[in-house]
């Protein structure tokens, strides 16, 4: 089994930055990649960053493209997310995904983009 445990969520003034991460611990080989999705409310889970494990390939959703930064550590099997110049239209669940064999995912943490 594969933990993911997410920190970093809270409230931030539009405009501004947070930076979330995702610490993997268990079972994480052969680990893939790692990556964020979010939900917004009454809305699906869409994809925001994906990182590939081995060479650190990055993938972003047009939204984010350029405000976001997806990062990782391998020692400490670590992702971050660092979201810049923060929109409302941001606020959503961050939710952590691992891709091993299967997919993993964390709990979730709440960003909250707002006046």
């Amino acid at each position: 089994q594969v933990r993911l445990v997410e920190s970093g969520g809270g409230l931030v003034q539009p405009g501004g930055s947070l930076r979330l991460s995702c610490a993997a611990s268990g079972r994480t080989w052969p680990l893939y990649g790692m990556g964020w999705f979010r939900q917004a409310p009454g809305k699906e889970r869409e994809f925001v960053a994906q990182i590939r494990w081995s060479g650190g390939m990055t993938y972003y959703a047009d939204s984010v493209k350029g405000r976001f930064t997806i990062s990782r550590d391998i020692v400490k099997n670590t992702i971050y997310l660092q979201m810049n110049n923060l929109e409302p239209e941001d606020t959503a669940v961050y939710y952590c995904n691992a891709k091993l064999t299967a997919d993993f995912w964390g709990n979730g943490t709440l960003v909250t983009v707002s006046s």
